[in-house]
């Protein structure tokens, strides 16, 4: 992913988010940046930081799509959290370290499934050779093993077994395995702070109990599977791909914390349940600054870590933040409120628009559903008049006028003597105007 440049990586984000060009090349700079960093001598390099993003904007504009499909572009481990969701330490919640913690489990994700993919092809191997064994077991063999006429003809017979067993030809048999029993993780329920000491107790308590196994009766299509598993388990060397986790996560991971606008502190002198809001600003600095977090795989520095923030700031503004915390965002990007045209443009230019997401799903049962323009563009209309008359939830009103738009095709889909169904403008008004024209009742409905 790093190879690619700025304007790939733009390219590729255009295939499925509609506009928003100014947070769309933020992120691909912010992205080619750390490809540049990677190729810094190590004296240099340990002094260059990454530039964090912060991204304002109304809900519903693309914040949380772009960092998500960048996600799925992206090598390297990710992960996107709430800044709702965390308290300050002494408070019920989750301390911000756990983002790290949560940071480090995705790189360990990222970094074992390679390696899984890397004694797949050596596991498969070996699978084949235990089945072999389980279908030709040494017991069903007369003679002393010694006996070498004995041991061709067995192996003669294991090669006829294993050209079947390739073609498919026994997968209906049944084999005897042994099959470990996974211990239920155990729960433990502590106070703030003590989150990595329950994650170090369950790892020992698995360590300490006793693993139990059962044998079990499966066809060897399912022990196939059940043997692949414990054969790359034994394969991959933990220790090594802990350690690797580490180091990717520490140079490459990307933190996207949403709702940064919530934790903006309450007014001095205020009480209730956001009395902790401030403090969070508080304990998420250290983490954007630089400090080092203790994991159960070993600690890691947040240096280097790319951290993207965003927010909608209805009720506050990017200033309301910590001064300390502003600094370490120092690329903002606003994103601007989807036109009526932008809504003609998500519902039809994406790879895979809402249109064509609904029109894929009714062809599975036989119907046949064709957007036309006019409709298209008059479900904008209605999407466009409602977020300005009621709460604007941008993109996301679409999903809720085509669920209703559509509600009684996708009801009588399977039995329906008509298979054939067209969009298009008067449908749409019928559908729908009678609900847009009763205020009350489109912000109870839509």
């Amino acid at each position: 992913m790093f190879e690619m440049t700025p304007r790939e990586i733009v390219a590729e984000l255009d295939k499925h988010i509609v506009g928003q060009d100014a947070a769309k090349r933020a992120v691909a700079i912010a992205l080619r940046n750390r490809w540049r960093w990677q190729k810094l001598s190590d004296d240099v390099r340990k002094e260059v930081t990454p530039k964090n993003i912060i991204m304002i904007g109304p809900t519903g504009v693309g914040k949380t799509e772009i960092t998500r499909r960048l996600a799925n572009l992206m090598g390297a481990p990710f992960v996107k959290v709430e800044a709702s969701r965390y308290t300050e330490v002494g408070y019920y919640g989750r301390d911000v370290e756990s983002i790290i913690r949560d940071l480090v489990e995705a790189a360990n994700n990222l970094v074992r499934n390679k390696k899984r993919s890397e004694v797949e092809k050596h596991a498969v191997e070996r699978v084949e050779d235990k089945l072999l064994d389980l279908l030709l077991p040494a017991s069903d063999w007369h003679g002393d093993g010694a006996d070498r006429e004995a041991a061709q003809r067995r192996e003669r017979t294991k090669e006829k077994f294993r050209d079947k067993l390739r073609a498919g030809e026994l997968e209906e048999q049944a084999v005897e395995i042994s099959v470990e029993q996974r211990t239920a993780p155990v729960q433990i329920f502590s106070n703030m702070g003590m989150e990595q000491m329950d994650m170090d107790l369950q790892g020992m308590l698995e360590k300490i109990m006793p693993r139990q196994s059962s044998k079990r009766q499966l066809k060897v299509r399912e022990a196939r599977r059940v043997l692949l598993d414990q054969e790359i388990e034994a394969l991959v060397d933990k220790d090594a791909v802990h350690e690797e986790a580490l180091r990717l996560a520490e140079r490459a991971g990307v933190v996207f914390i949403d709702e940064i606008d919530k934790v903006c502190g309450p007014e001095e002198g205020s009480r209730g349940p956001d009395v902790s809001r401030q403090g969070v600003q508080r304990d998420l600095l250290p983490i954007v600054e630089g400090t080092t977090v203790q994991t159960r795989y070993g600690s890691i520095k947040t240096d280097h870590v790319l951290f993207i923030a965003a927010g909608a700031f209805h009720k506050s503004k990017p200033s309301d933040l910590m001064p300390e915390l502003q600094g370490r965002f120092p690329i903002r990007v606003e994103l601007k409120d989807l036109t009526r045209d932008d809504f003609v443009r998500i519902l039809t230019e994406p790879a895979t628009s809402l249109t064509r997401q609904y029109e894929l799903l009714l062809a599975t049962d036989g119907v046949k559903l064709k957007f036309k323009k006019e409709g298209v563009e008059a479900l904008a209309d209605i999407a466009y008049h409602v977020n300005q008359t009621s709460q604007n939830i941008g993109a996301r009103r679409l999903y809720t006028l085509l669920e209703r738009l559509l509600e009684d095709v996708s009801y009588s889909a399977p039995d329906a003597a008509k298979k054939t169904i067209t969009i298009d403008a008067e449908y749409v008004r019928d559908k729908l105007e009678a609900i847009t024209a009763n205020e009350d009742l489109t912000k109870f409905i839509l």
